[in-house]
Parts: C-alpha cells; structure tokens; sequence
C-alpha cells in the first residue's frame, strides 16, 4: 500500500497532500468516488498519466425510486485503487449529494442514500415551505431537489427516528473516504453548495436553512476551500481538470448525462433555480451550471432498442443533413432537470416520415442533446456568461460528428483536453495544490491541462440550426399539456 503525505499504513492516511509530500512530489494522485466505482489516477507535475486503476462496486435500489450504497464499499474500492498507485499526496472527488450518517463513534448509521434516490419528494415540498422559496434560491442558489443531502435528512428523521436519534455527524461519499485516510471531518466549500444547507453566497453553512429545517448544525463537518483540503464535488472538479478556473471557458460534458458548466466572479443566483449555482472549486470564484438528464445515456438508449455499434450507427447518421429533414428528438427519457425541472418529463420523437431511417433517429438523437444543452448555455447567458470556448469530455466527446452538432448549436469553439481522466484529474490538481506543488488552481492548471485538438462550428449547420432549436424549444410546452391529461 502505498504511503502518502508521509504516514504510514498503520495510520490514517494522510489525503490531498495534507502532510508533508510538498512540491518534490513525483506523483499527484486523484480519486474520484463515483456511483459506479472509485477511479484512482497518478500524474506527474506536469500533468501526464502515469497510472490509473479502477475498482466497481455495487448499486443498492431496495424500493423502486431508491438509490443506495454501503460507505465501506467506497473505501475498500479506494484502498484498493491506492495500492496499484504510486506514493504521493490525494485530491478528492466524487458523487456529489449523498448523506452519509455516522453515530458519535464515527460509525456509519444506515447506508448512504445517493443523488439519485427519488424519494423525497414530499420533503423537498417542505423545505420551501418552512425556508420560503425566494429566500432558499437567494440562499443556496437552487431550489429544493430531491437529489440534494438536506431532503434525504428531513426523510430520516420523519421515516428512520431511530436512526434519527444516533446522528452525531454528516458527510458527504467523498468526505466519508476523506476520514477513513485521515480520522477528519471535513468537507469543501464546493461539495457543500450541493447540501442545501450552506450559504452559498458567503460559503459556509446556513444557520438560516438549518434553523427553518431543524438540522443541528453540529452535525455538519467544518467547510475549507477546495485547494486548501484537495478536494471538490465530481463537476467542479471535472471543470478544473479540462481547465476552467474563471470565466471564459466552459465546461461541456457529454456523459450520461450532459452538463455546462461556467464560472463565475461573484455569486449570482437565478432567480427561478433554473441553473445551478455553486461554489467553484477555486477561491472567491462561483460557478453555475445546467444539467440535462439524458446526453449520451440517450444515444446508449437508443443503440439498445435498434441495435448496432456506436461507429455503425454515428456513420449512419451521417448521411443525413443537419436538423434531419425536421425530425426532432426530445431528450427527457427520465424527465429534466435544465431548464424545466419535470421529473414527468417524457423524450419523443417528432416529424417522422417514410423517408426516415435508423441513420436518421440517430442524428435527430445527436441534435436533441446539442439542443438541451443550448438550454443550458442561453440560461447562463442571462447570468451574464460570455463564453469563449467549449471544454469538452466524457464518453460522447469522441464523436468527430457529435462534437461538430454541439460546436455549430452552441455556437462556440469546442476543445478537447490532451489527458481526459474527468473529474479524478481535477482531484489529482486539487491535492497538487493543497500539498504545495502548485502555488494555486491557476498555477497547476497552467502547468497540466493542454488542448488536443479543436472543433469549429459549421457556419451553414449553425444557420439551419437556429431553426431546429426554436422547433425544439416549442415542442416541451406543447407536449406537456399532452401528458398532463
């Protein structure tokens, strides 16, 4: 097992370069606690990979809507990522949103409820009636969702009093393996905005929210800056990894599900919660983003109901011209989050005709998502964002033809980062930073991050395509009258 920030395996461990590995390090290591596993990476200082490993653990839905993990299974998948890194100091990122409990011993209560559990929608109801809805977006820059920490809390105590009545402290997934390496509680201002119990405006926690809510604040773990623990939530610190530190560029992630992300110099909620706004990972520096629920997840589906390799089907798509002859896809196969905030949401497909083929249902699939993340990118316009250049990552980011849809729907420039690694990458610079290698995010982002390559937009697509969007943007509201009867 590897030693890091000089503490032996027979102690905790010291993480995010908490001890003394400083700026001789040879390697700056990121986690990345996800849903799905833990992503460990080691890179050099100035930003190659050296090594990665990855270690899957399981999902747990003991009811339909439910989403569940045991916190144990977070820290053997690390430990287990740790011993085929090398030494040097950790950064932390992971799955943002879920409650971890732990008694007055430090051990876990119940299994960790995650972002993506949907049970608490009565609570999210209560919230804004006990905090007031203005007052809570003023607040914490979002309204109450059924993915944030502070709902599944108000569940416990209505559904679980006895594991109600053993809470001593609350941590996020990545703050839970945080103190299993350290024997601390503690967590970043970043990872904190996602609580719905922190000050986002003043970054610290809200003794306004957590009084209307009943929330004993010493329950919640103290808040430093993601540079000064090394560690983030799993978009702030993918953001930082393809290079996003201020304003100007965005961050564009073609995941499963779809994010644009920009930072921002001062806190500026919208007024309607239609965007997130959160603390960055980089000092006196906010950020806010859109999310759609279904981005590649949506191409995935599709690929499973009509069959064929993503090659097959990408080169299908493109012998059609763009917007696909008017056929039009919506992405809300599992409702929407930006701009509408519907979890009875439903995708379609509209304008089909006799000509159209499965080459055509992917390239209206493609266009959909480009459009859904148009959505974002006009919202963040209204905060006053002025982007410059798209960064963009994950799994839909190697499609020559999909990046060319996004570039010409958006408008902007897309850039493609030399190491994609997603968020461990920005974890792995986070704990660079808090162990001394890097005087600050900028410094270790100037010396790590590189383009790869480039993707223009296309100047005749971007003209056909203001037309598609505006077909697009009239769809949801006609639709959703459907689905309301």
């Amino acid at each position: 097992m590897p030693r890091v920030g000089g503490v032996g395996s027979t102690e905790p461990r010291k993480s995010a370069g908490g001890g003394s590995a400083a700026a001789g390090a040879e390697a700056l290591v990121g986690l990345d606690v996800g849903t799905s596993g833990v992503k460990g990476i080691a890179i050099s200082a100035d930003g190659g990979l050296i090594a990665s490993a990855e270690e899957p653990y399981p999902l747990s839905t003991p009811r339909p809507g439910w989403a569940e993990q045991d916190p144990e299974d977070w820290w053997q998948a690390a430990q287990a990522c740790l011993a085929r890194l090398p030494e040097g100091p950790i950064g932390l990122s992971g799955q943002m949103h879920g409650l971890v409990t732990l008694d007055a011993d430090d051990r876990v209560i119940r299994p960790a409820i995650l972002w993506n559990d949907q049970r608490t929608g009565a609570e999210c109801a209560e919230i804004e009636r006990l905090v007031g809805l203005d007052q809570l977006i003023a607040l914490t820059g979002n309204r109450a969702l059924t993915g944030f920490t502070a709902p599944k809390l108000l569940w416990v105590r209505k559904h679980e009093p006895e594991v109600w009545a053993r809470v001593a402290h609350v941590l996020l997934p990545k703050d839970y393996v945080r103190f299993r390496l350290t024997g601390e509680h503690a967590i970043d201002a970043a990872d904190a905005s996602g609580t719905l119990l922190f000050d986002v405006a003043h970054r610290r926690w809200s003794e306004e929210v957590c009084g209307a809510l009943g929330i004993p604040m010493e329950w919640l773990p103290p808040v430093a800056e993601s540079t000064e623990i090394g560690g983030a939530g799993d978009q702030q610190a993918g953001a930082l990894g393809v290079g996003v530190v201020g304003p100007g560029p965005l961050s564009v992630v073609l995941g499963t599900s779809g994010v644009v992300f920009s930072a921002l110099e001062g806190y500026r909620a919208d007024p309607e919660a239609r965007v997130h706004v959160f603390c960055h990972a980089v000092p006196d520096t906010w950020e806010a983003m859109g999310v759609m629920l279904s981005a590649a997840g949506s191409l995935r589906w599709l690929r499973d109901v009509v069959g064929g390799s993503f090659d097959e089907l990408v080169g299908e798509a493109e012998r059609w011209p763009a917007t696909t002859e008017g056929l039009t896809f919506l992405p809300y196969l599992q409702g929407e989050r930006t701009p509408h905030a519907d979890p009875n949401a439903r995708g379609s497909f509209t304008g089909l005709s006799l000509r159209h083929d499965r080459g055509a249902l992917v390239r209206a699939v493609l266009e959909g998502v480009a459009y859904g993340l148009r959505d974002s990118l006009e919202l963040l316009k209204e905060l006053g964002v002025e982007p410059t250049v798209g960064r963009v990552s994950g799994g839909g980011a190697r499609s020559e033809l999909w990046l060319k849809i996004v570039a010409s729907v958006l408008g902007i420039q897309l850039e493609r980062a030399a190491v994609e690694e997603g968020a461990a990458y920005g974890a792995a610079l986070l704990g660079g930073v808090a162990a001394g290698v890097f005087a600050d995010a900028r410094e270790a982002v100037a010396a790590c991050v590189r383009v790869r390559d480039t993707v223009e937009p296309d100047p005749e697509w971007a003209r056909v395509y203001e037309e598609g969007y505006a077909r697009f943007r009239s769809l949801y509201p006609a639709l959703r009258r459907l689905e309301e009867r």
